[in-house]
C-alpha cells in the first residue's frame, strides 16, 4: 500500500523539509517492486535515483572543493567515493527511518526490503532528486549536508589531513629544526599553471610536491616529507 499523508507528513518533518508537490517525494519512496505488482502505470524511483546521484556528487563535490582547497584532484575524489557510496548512503537513510516509508512489492517486504542496503541507498538518493525536483539545487543541498559533514569530521583518515600543520606539529617537538617551503619551478599557461615546491628542514630538502597552486605544491611537499619519516 502506498504511504498515506500521515506518513508523508511524518517523513517531512524528520528530514525537515515540506513539498510543494508530494508526488516527487511518493515517487522517491515507491520501489520498483511495487511498481511491477501493481502496474496501472505505477512510477517507481528507478529515474529518481539517477538524478540524485547527479545530484549528490555535485553537492558533495562543490563541498570538499570549497573547504578541503589544500587537496589534489585524487584525494578529492577518494573522499567524494567515501561519501557517496552504498555504505554511506544506507547509514544516511538510517538516520531518518526511511526504510519505514517505502512502498515494497508484496516479495520484497517479506525478504526484508526495508532493510537492504541497496534499497536504502538507492531511495535516500531518490529522495534527494525529489527535493531537487521540487526546489531547486539549494534546497537539496541543505538537505544533503547535515549528513555529509559530520562524516567528514568523523572520518579524519590522511585523505583528509592538513600535511603542513601535521608536519609542523611533528617539527615543533625540536625548537631549534625549522621548516620553510621554496617555490622551485613554476610552468604553463595563466590558466592551467604548475608549481613545484620543495620542504626544507633546516638546509636540507626533505620533500617535493607539485600543484595546480603554491598552496597545493607546498601540501603535496609536506605529505612526500611525512611519507619519507614513516608518518
Amino acid at each position: 500500500m502506498a504511504s498515506n499523508n500521515a506518513d508523508l507528513s511524518q517523513l517531512e518533518q524528520k528530514i525537515k523539509y515540506a513539498f510543494k508537490n508530494r508526488k516527487y517525494l511518493s515517487t522517491a519512496l515507491t520501489h520498483s517492486s511495487y511498481a511491477n505488482e501493481i502496474k496501472k502505470g505505477t512510477v517507481c524511483n528507478e529515474r529518481q535515483e539517477f538524478l540524485g546521484d547527479a545530484v549528490l556528487s555535485i553537492v558533495v563535490s562543490d563541498y570538499i572543493f570549497r573547504h578541503y582547497s589544500h587537496l589534489p584532484e585524487g584525494d578529492l575524489t577518494k573522499i567524494r567515493a567515501s561519501l557517496v557510496c552504498e555504505k554511506s548512503l544506507c547509514q544516511f537513510a538510517k538516520i531518518i527511518h526511511l526504510g519505514e516509508y517505502l512502498v515494497l512489492g508484496k516479495g520484497e517486504e517479506q525478504m526484508g526490503g526495508r532493510q537492504r542496503p541497496s534499497i536504502l541507498a538507492d531511495a535516500f538518493e531518490a529522495l534527494i532528486a525529489a527535493i531537487y525536483l521540487d526546489s531547486g539545487m539549494d534546497a537539496a543541498a541543505k538537505f544533503v549536508l547535515p549528513f555529509v559533514k559530520p562524516e567528514l569530521d568523523n572520518h579524519g583518515s590522511k585523505v583528509y589531513k592538513d600535511y603542513k600543520t601535521t608536519l609542523q606539529e611533528i617539527i615543533q617537538k625540536n625548537p631549534e629544526e625549522q621548516v620553510t617551503y621554496v617555490l622551485v619551478d613554476e610552468s604553463g599557461p595563466d590558466h592551467d599553471k604548475r608549481f613545484k615546491v620543495e620542504v626544507h628542514l633546516n638546509s636540507n630538502v626533505i620533500g617535493s610536491g607539485v600543484g595546480r597552486s603554491k598552496k597545493e605544491a607546498e601540501q603535496m611537499a609536506a605529505r612526500e616529507a611525512l611519507e619519507l619519516m614513516g608518518e
